[in-house]
């Protein structure tokens, strides 16, 4: 009977993902898929500040959230300047949480406390999405830095939203 039931749930399971598949990607999932990202950077940031395992949170950010492990990522992050490009899992790594001998400082564990994003537009289409806007994070001392952002998102295997673009810079300052 344990048997049977374990079925029946990896049945409903499969079932689930294919209707979510079919019906594509929704504005919803793109809003929902920000809220993890956000909180994601939040989480590695707390755990740095604890002397937590914050690489490890760091790695699973980026396994849950991009798509580094199907597809080519393009991600150009805010602070990079020599390496403008971030192509590979590592390399991604390296910016969130920096790499001695790097221009990399670590961009998630600078002490943010909230992530917020005000979107100018998402846009669906089948199993493909993009969105573009601000994002603000909030530093340990209440200060809010807005960052312009595009992201772009695919429906992993798995069902889930997964990056596949994340372009981010900060506003233009005429002097």
């Amino acid at each position: 009977m344990t048997l049977i039931k374990s079925l029946s749930a990896a049945t409903i399971m499969i079932a689930s993902a294919s209707v979510a598949l079919a019906e594509g990607i929704t504005e919803q999932d793109v809003i929902d898929a920000q809220a993890a990202w956000g909180q994601g950077i939040v989480d590695i940031a707390k755990l740095h500040s604890d002397g937590g395992d914050f690489a490890g949170r760091a790695k699973e950010h980026l396994d849950v959230l991009y798509a580094y492990d199907s597809e080519k990522v393009m991600f150009k992050p805010t602070l990079a300047a020599e390496d403008q490009f971030r192509e590979t899992f590592d390399e991604a790594l390296s910016y969130f949480i920096g790499t001695e001998g790097s221009e990399d400082k670590g961009f998630a564990i600078k002490g943010w406390t909230k992530v917020r994003f005000e979107s100018n537009g998402i846009f669906t289409s089948g199993d493909a999405a993009t969105a573009m806007g601000n994002y603000y994070f909030t530093g340990p001392d209440g200060s809010e830095t807005k960052v312009e952002y595009s992201f772009g998102y695919v429906r992993g295997d798995d069902g889930a939203l997964k990056i596949n673009l994340h372009h981010s810079s900060l506003p233009y300052a005429p002097q």
